[in-house]
């Protein structure tokens, strides 16, 4: 079976990965003329980090990520601890799988080094996608073209591959986030003990996480957005407009947010689910599949696991059961994406609570909502365990 992967993203690149460790010949295209190291941090639940850990990357990933020891949620406007849970040794005591934090960029080049080094093509815009009798023609913006028994769609939030299913566009949360990378002596105090943190307030929250092996602090921070619609890693903001934006919060917020020199500026969009994940011999996976808002840090993880996913059912296929294989691989992530977007949903509110009750309330539930072993939906997931 020849794969075509349309997408070098973090999906398309652990799909490839995956499909290369089981003997299954893969190749991805992706329309950038380079891979530029962009992006910033990214949070890894164990039920990604297991399925990397298969992959071989366990100890690249000691080397480049951090493992924080504790997850800090803490009141915007005097800083107290509303909820901590410990990570560290005891998640990975749990779920078999550490909690990571690491730049995106360097998951993606220890993603990139598992593959074949001719197994990437650049500089390929995908134009059209025609299923015929025996495979599956790909052609491309320079005239290129080349054909695949099966053509994966791991193109993003704006996939072409996408409009074989639906005609729809990315919905505007009304929301941007500023994300910011300070090196790490500017904030020493916060690796005394590694932790992710987390501040919540009224309309708008801020999370912040060491990576690169403690090098640099990676910080996210929501506003409205207001008029701005840019989607872009390399679109800029602006520091002072976004402490602008945290006027009022404690000052421990307001010192990491002003130590970054710059930050980039992200008008956050989703779309809403497929109602079907493929059409003909064209599947879709990851972002392009079903976009999330970041209120969760699954996004990530959510598109390495239908990698994952779909590599067992491709791998367990037999030469003629392509449409079975396929049909296996919708039947479990649809039930796994619905339940990690109803959650992804539910945070988007209860982050940004006004103060009052329902704040109150929140931070009264949150051992029960985002203790370390009420997690076990979602960090014990097996995504290569499949039913049926």
């Amino acid at each position: 079976m020849r794969i075509a992967i349309v997408g070098a993203g973090l999906a398309g690149l652990t799909l490839s990965a995956a499909l290369h460790r089981n003997g299954i010949a893969a190749h991805v295209y992706e329309q950038a003329p380079e891979l530029a190291e962009v992006g910033a941090g990214i949070q890894l639940a164990p039920n990604a980090g297991r399925l990397l850990h298969r992959l071989g990357l366990a100890d690249r990933l000691d080397k480049v990520a951090v493992r924080p020891v504790a997850l800090e949620m803490r009141r915007y406007h005097d800083n107290a601890v509303l909820f901590r849970h410990g990570l560290g040794a005891d998640c990975a005591d749990l779920y078999g799988a550490p909690y990571y934090t690491v730049h995106r960029a360097h998951l993606h080049q220890a993603l990139l080094d598992l593959l074949p080094s001719d197994s990437v093509t650049l500089d390929s815009q995908v134009v059209a996608v025609t299923d015929r009798e025996e495979d599956v023609l790909l052609e491309f913006a320079d005239g290129r073209s080349a054909t695949a028994d099966l053509v994966v769609g791991a193109d993003g939030i704006h996939s072409l591959l996408r409009a074989r299913i639906v005609t729809d566009q990315p919905r505007f949360s009304g929301h941007a986030a500023y994300r910011g990378l300070v090196p790490a002596e500017r904030l020493s105090h916060l690796l005394d003990e590694p932790k992710v943190l987390l501040w919540f307030g009224p309309g708008q929250h801020v999370v912040c996480y060491p990576i690169s092996g403690g090098r640099t602090i990676s910080f996210v921070a929501t506003a409205p957005a207001g008029g701005w619609r840019v989607e872009s890693w390399q679109a800029s903001g602006s520091v002072e407009e976004l402490a602008e934006a945290y006027e009022g919060w404690h000052p421990e917020v307001l010192g990491v947010l002003r130590a970054a020199d710059s930050v980039q500026k992200w008008a956050l969009h989703d779309r809403d689910p497929l109602r079907r994940w493929r059409d003909g011999r064209v599947v879709m996976v990851g972002d392009a599949a079903h976009p999330v808002l970041p209120f969760g840090a699954q996004g990530a993880a959510q598109g390495i696991e239908d990698a994952a996913a779909l590599a067992r059912c491709l791998t367990d296929a037999t030469p003629t059961g392509l449409d079975e294989a396929l049909d296996r691989y919708e039947r479990n992530r649809r039930p796994r994406i619905a339940a990690v977007r109803a959650w992804v949903q539910s945070n988007t509110r209860n982050h940004h609570y006004d103060d009052g009750e329902q704040q109150r309330q929140r931070d009264g539930a949150m051992d029960a909502n985002w203790g370390l072993t009420s997690q076990e939906w979602l960090y014990g997931y097996d995504a290569e365990r499949l039913d049926g």
